[in-house]
């Protein structure tokens, strides 16, 4: 029996030993797992049909924001596009056509450690750095002429952009509730609260956004559930607007003309 009780105990040592390590190595890896960059050479040369110019922010001294700016003659205002956690704006470049059909500027921006952007990758520098692309869009475009558009992982960084902001629109694509939200569903083991260095709440700062916010949904997403999205218009209902797409993954929204339907009432009202 004395034999059993040992055995047992320095058994529990095993798992609880085991668990910690699981946490450990899931919290110096997990910018692997979240982030998947596609990585550009510093003299890549970017070629596309519309008119472009590469731009280059420097954020402070070993950051430096690699961007893509679409640009028309006499633009109804600027989208400024944050994509989701993949790739880099190389790709992300074509959707810049579904804005700039509607006589709009687009500018992409790549995150720390994609395409050419460099520097080491925290939520605070991150969120730092959209403000400061913002701010220095505001020496040429007037504020009500910004609109902030939010593709999956990007939806938290134009929320928060909006909460401390002015912006005409702020528009979230399959966006998520809580970052931390979206872990605890593939990891529901892991105490996310301790693990997780990239929280980005979504839900405390929309509660805070004072123009007017439309989310674009599918009601097939497996990835981010459309139910993030309820619960965030839930959280500031005068303001939001979910507009479901019928059928919608999470990759695939901009082949439903829905999609774009929505996207051409909203920037040309």
């Amino acid at each position: 029996m004395i034999f059993l009780l040992i055995l047992l105990k320095i058994n529990w040592w095993w798992v609880g030993g085991g668990y910690v390590l699981v946490m450990i190595v899931a919290y110096f890896i997990q910018e692997k797992l979240i982030f998947k960059p596609e990585k550009l050479a510093a003299d890549f040369k970017f070629n596309y049909e519309a008119p472009f110019k590469e731009l280059f922010f420097d954020v402070e001294a070993g950051v430096r924001i690699n961007a893509l700016h679409f640009y028309r003659e006499k633009p109804e205002g600027l989208i400024l596009y944050f994509h989701g956690n993949t790739r880099s704006i190389k790709g992300w470049a074509k959707y810049a056509g579904d804005f700039y059909r509607y006589n709009y500027d687009v500018l992409l921006v790549d995150y720390r450690g994609f395409g050419k952007s460099t520097g080491k990758r925290s939520e605070a520098g991150m969120l730092s750095d959209v403000q400061f692309i913002y701010e220095t869009l505001l020496k040429q475009y007037p504020e009500n002429h910004l609109v902030l558009y939010g593709r999956s992982m990007g939806s938290g960084f134009a929320a928060k952009l909006a909460s401390e902001n002015n912006p005409r629109y702020l528009i979230l694509d399959a966006p998520y509730y809580s970052f931390s939200r979206v872990v605890e569903r593939f990891l529901p083991f892991l105490p996310v609260q301790f693990v997780l260095r990239f929280k980005l709440r979504t839900d405390r700062w929309i509660k805070k956004v004072k123009c007017p916010v439309y989310i674009l949904h599918g009601t097939k997403d497996r990835l981010i559930p459309i139910k993030h999205s309820i619960n965030l218009q839930q959280l500031n209902p005068e303001r939001i607007t979910l507009i479901r797409i019928k059928g919608g993954g999470h990759n695939n929204l901009p082949f439903f003309p829905e999609y774009h339907n929505f996207l051409r009432n909203i920037l040309q009202y």
